[in-house]
């Protein structure tokens, strides 16, 4: 009987420190940046200790300012432009750059807006060694009045 309760409790005492260990050091963060929008039930980036760098992964940021107010009310290219001013705010929070990010996943209402979209990217990205992009024309987003979401990746160097 107590061989059972001394392996129970050095059961429990190992469960219980691995758990601490896990949460103490966990390579993810979940953050909300100021100068973007808070948002509900869900955070903005979550941040992956890779070592000697650092990954970014961005919520799907829509053209909604600091306050959650909608720039660009039937104005593709205001929308487009907003959302990169978005992602760049949460890259530059994590001390990055627009240079480090490495995906863009568009969905866009209309494709029609392409190229508008990609002359407003241009002014945001390296086009000389653009990032990876994937992009879906979708009927509808959560809003009837926003016209095109942006998922990013970055990937930034830690400083020595």
């Amino acid at each position: 009987m107590r061989k059972y309760h001394l392996l129970s409790f050095i059961s429990m005492l190992l469960v219980t420190m691995f758990a601490n260990a896990q949460t103490a050091t966990s390579p993810v963060q979940f953050v909300n940046p100021a100068g973007v929008a808070k948002p509900n039930g869900y955070s903005q980036c979550a941040v992956i200790d890779m070592g000697n760098s650092k990954m970014l992964i961005l919520s799907g940021q829509v053209p909604l300012n600091n306050k959650g107010e909608l720039v660009g009310k039937d104005n593709f290219e205001q929308q487009a432009e907003q959302v990169f001013i978005n992602i760049q705010k949460i890259v530059a929070a994590a001390g990055g750059k627009m240079q480090d990010v490495v995906k863009l996943s568009y969905f866009i209402r209309d494709t029609k807006d392409l190229k508008t979209l990609r002359a407003v990217r241009d002014r945001y990205i390296n086009t000389q060694q653009p990032p990876a992009s994937t992009l879906v024309q979708v009927n509808g987003l959560y809003r009837d009045d926003i016209l095109l979401e942006i998922e990013a990746t970055a990937v930034i160097a830690k400083q020595p």
